[in-house]
């Protein structure tokens, strides 16, 4: 075939810088190459944290279960196939007795109750909780702490705080145990980003940690903010950002909704959560969605039930929006996240791996149709997922 045109790229100027710049913003990643994410995140108040809140948590939701749900419950309360709703039951059980937080946060923000004076206290005790728990084996795969915001005027505390808790630390673990990140909440400014990021760098340099060790994760809690969400801030902060997480009830008071509107599958909710996948598509940024702010009004089983099954429903309306991660705020919601979870990956395994396999094998899919190579990698990232959160991986 005769070319006249020459060399092609001498027709496209910037072609490389271009695709160089799309290599580093948008890293090409194989389903076979994604990495672990927490199902959820459990925020404990500093104030009321210690060594075993993990495992008291875990027995908590454990007791619940065994009183509140049981195996022959299980299929009829959460509308699931007997035999899927049995498979859950042990998993979720199983789960509870070993690992009932993946990813644990020490809060000194809006759940925190101690005073300025107490903070600095609570900051060295969470630490030594924390070394405790690591010399123990029973600190959760993910953990951290949330600091205060910057949009509360007083970085200052926020940043003492988090120097106080990671001296801590390291002092007492010889090392920054691995799984470690930090909570940014209500950013109300691009500006505070980078100077947290800043904070970091000097961070890591006092302590004697590797560059780029300390990696944070951004609340999203406010309508200003989605207006400063792209994928050029992973750059900016240095790949410093880990997540990105949604707050819904700042974010629906940000949008001025009436009081018993602030919740997690409002529509406003779910505009800010499709910004949000928007902004960080393919950049490696984990997205989280919010939590229940709610806990049993009763140990009585009808308030119990009735919490798990609303608890259940939004867990799984994030998940059908491709957010695959929540928070938890009580140990009742360890048994809905993993209950809904759980029965979401397990409820289409088996059609997916097929889908898989009929693909691999080059044959056409159960009814004569033939998969798209786009739909075929989203079905072989959900096996990927679910592996993963089923531990099967």
């Amino acid at each position: 075939m005769r070319v006249t045109l020459g060399d092609p790229l001498a027709l496209i100027p910037g072609f490389e810088q271009a695709h160089r710049r799309q290599t580093a913003t948008y890293p090409p990643a194989s389903p076979e190459e994604m990495g672990w994410q927490p199902v959820h995140t459990v925020y404990v108040p500093a104030d009321r944290f210690d060594a075993g809140t993990v495992a008291a948590w875990g027995e908590a939701a454990l007791d619940l279960m065994r009183r509140h749900l049981s195996r022959k419950d299980m299929a009829r309360f959460f509308e699931m196939h007997e035999q899927t709703a049995r498979a859950v039951h042990e998993r979720v059980t199983a789960k509870l007795a070993a690992e009932p937080v993946e990813d644990l946060r020490i809060d000194f923000e809006d759940g925190y109750g101690g005073s300025p004076a107490e903070e600095d206290g609570h900051a060295v005790r969470a630490a030594e909780a924390v070394a405790a728990m690591h010399a123990g084996g029973t600190l959760p795969r993910r953990w951290g702490l949330r600091v205060k915001s910057f949009a509360d005027g007083d970085p200052a505390r926020s940043v003492r705080t988090l120097d106080a808790f990671l001296t801590g630390v390291v002092e007492r673990a010889g090392h920054l145990p691995p799984g470690f990140v930090v909570t940014f909440p209500k950013v109300l400014m691009r500006d505070y980003l980078e100077q947290f990021a800043a904070c970091l760098a000097a961070l890591e340099k006092g302590l004697g940690l590797g560059e780029g060790e300390l990696r944070f994760e951004m609340q999203v809690e406010a309508v200003q903010t989605l207006r400063f969400l792209d994928a050029g801030l992973v750059a900016a902060l240095g790949g410093r950002l880990a997540a990105a997480h949604f707050g819904v009830f700042d974010y629906t008071a940000s949008c001025s909704l009436p009081p018993h509107e602030q919740r997690l599958d409002h529509p406003a909710c779910d505009h800010a959560r499709q910004v949000m996948r928007t902004a960080f598509a393919g950049t490696g940024v984990e997205l989280s969605d919010g939590s229940l702010a709610a806990a049993p009004a009763s140990d009585d089983r009808y308030a119990v039930r009735n919490l798990w099954w609303r608890h259940v429903s939004l867990i799984r309306h994030s998940l059908s929006d491709g957010f695959y991660q929540g928070w938890d705020m009580h140990p009742a919601h360890l048994v809905s996240r993993y209950v809904a979870v759980y029965h979401f990956h397990l409820s289409r395994y088996d059609e997916y791996l097929g889908r898989v396999q009929a693909w691999e094998e080059r044959r056409a899919a159960e009814g004569g149709t033939l998969e798209e190579p786009a739909t075929i990698r989203t079905v072989a990232a959900a096996l990927r997922r679910a592996d993963l959160a089923l531990g099967n991986a």
